[in-house]
């Protein structure tokens, strides 16, 4: 597919993520930047303590709780 084509006219796969890519656990360590990101939250000081509060407290399932 030519990078020029206009997003409108590209096919609703196209523009998708794919589900394999989706997924979060994928057997690797959560981090406490991983929660900060699929909180939707800036990597700030502040927002990485809360992190890895919530990973102590719940565990990797402290990620798989903030996604869908």
């Amino acid at each position: 597919m030519s990078t020029s084509e206009p997003e409108a006219s590209r096919s609703y796969r196209d523009r998708t993520t794919p589900d394999k890519l989706l997924h979060a656990r994928t057997g690797t360590e959560v981090s406490p930047e991983d929660v900060v990101l699929a909180a939707g939250r800036d990597l700030t000081p502040r927002n990485l303590e809360w992190a890895k509060r919530k990973l102590e407290q719940e565990g990797p399932a402290a990620l798989d709780k903030l996604l869908p």
